[in-house]
């Protein structure tokens, strides 16, 4: 079977795809990837072809979160022209594939194409929140240092304008390709790129399907990628140089000033060292005290072991490998699926959210002193013992037996 998996994110929507690439390739199937270009090197040198999707992304981590917000006619003329740009790479890399799988809602054309070609779709959410459910509101759009608006107290009220904002936002420049191709208009945006049965990448303990028993979604589990990187000699130093660290990373996502400080002092303000991942921000040390170590791209689920806490933004991707590390965690939510995973920390006990609004040297101490309490460590040891590794397998395994159906 020769199977095409697309993706528009970081790494944090990239990497769970690879993992389900090299699962299928275990089973000897043909996989094909469609990512943005950032990732191209990497995937190739893993041995499997890649065709680039849309600009490179990278730079949106060091955008000033102060700039203007685009105009509303900037942000039609943006999404009608990333939709176009979709299915023009999406339908010459589809063109000799059996089976489409598309992660993260940006995939607007991909079930258009799928449709086009002839060839079983499957859409997969790494997070339960962007799947319509009674039993949570959809994913929220704001940045670090807004103060979110309340939720409204009828959920299905936010759903009802969460799927008009789809169709506002996606609905002409989707049909403007759709009709051309002679495919009937989509006048429900989000059902279309939903599916009628999504799958959900996520894991059963920390993000489990509200309804397991409508059969609506099909839960696989995670996909992770096994990462058998060794940490560099210096983050081993500096880890055998005193007691665990407190780990702050925000991957790809935007920084405010003063992040850098308040991170560091918080951890100083507990008696802790801290490691800062640089990430997409480029985050970089206040000093050169001894206490303290900036470091790159990192395995984590080497580093999560080692540490006293994980302070992070609430991607599903770290979420879950810090709780597969047993690992307490400060999550800093800041849009879409973040919420719900610093959500679903504070619930399970393995750590807490921090406080909306601009991140402090005193709110993030406050947070993080709640994190190390000695119960939460408990708890965190406990829960990671219940979270599972085999999603992509599992998720493999089903595309093969049944052919995406």
């Amino acid at each position: 079977m020769r199977v095409l998996l697309s993706t528009i994110g970081s790494r944090g929507d990239v990497q769970p795809l690879v993992a389900l690439a090299l699962e299928l390739r275990a089973l000897g199937q043909d996989v094909r990837l469609c990512v943005p270009p950032d990732f191209r090197a990497w995937i190739e040198g893993l041995g499997m072809p890649v065709t680039p999707l849309g600009p490179e992304l990278r730079s949106t981590g060091r955008a000033d979160p102060s700039a203007p917000r685009p105009t509303p006619e900037q942000v039609r003329r943006m999404m009608e022209s990333t939709v176009a740009a979709q299915f023009d790479t999406l339908t010459a890399a589809a063109r000799d594939r059996d089976l489409m799988v598309g992660a993260t809602a940006l995939q607007i054309a991909a079930p258009s194409v799928a449709e086009r070609m002839g060839i079983p779709y499957v859409f997969a959410s790494y997070c339960p929140c962007l799947l319509p459910s009674r039993h949570h509101a959809p994913p929220v759009l704001t940045m670090l240092g807004d103060t979110p608006a309340a939720p409204a107290p009828d959920v299905g009220a936010l759903w009802e304008l969460d799927g008009l904002r789809w169709n506002d936002m996606w609905g002409a420049g989707l049909n403007a390709r759709r009709v051309p191709l002679g495919l009937a208009p989509v006048d429900d945006v989000r059902a279309h790129v939903l599916t009628a049965r999504p799958w959900l990448a996520a894991d059963p303990t920390l993000g489990p399907w509200p309804d397991p028993a409508d059969g609506a979604v099909f839960q696989t589990g995670a996909w992770i990628l096994p990462d058998e990187r060794p940490l560099s000699s210096e983050l081993e130093a500096f880890l055998d140089a005193g007691e665990p660290p407190v780990y702050f990373g925000f991957g790809s996502m935007r920084a405010p000033a003063g992040l850098s400080r308040a991170m560091i002092e918080s951890a100083r303000a507990l008696g802790r060292r801290a490691i800062v991942l640089r990430g997409w921000a480029e985050l970089s040390l206040t000093d050169d005290g001894p206490d303290c170590l900036a470091i790159g791209e990192v395995n984590q689920q080497a580093l999560f072991p080692r540490v006293a806490a994980v302070v992070h933004h609430g991607g599903a991707g770290t979420t879950t490998a810090a709780a597969r590390a047993g690992a307490p965690q400060v999550v800093m939510p800041q849009y879409y699926d973040q919420p719900y995973w610093a959500l679903r920390v504070g619930e399970l006990g393995i750590g807490t959210a921090h406080a909306p609004g601009a991140p402090t040297t005193e709110s993030l101490r406050v947070a993080l002193e709640r994190a190390l309490h000695p119960d939460v460590a408990v708890r965190a040891r406990t829960v990671a013992a219940s979270v599972r590794a085999d999603g992509a397998r599992i998720a493999a395994e089903r595309l093969v037996a049944a052919g995406g159906a």
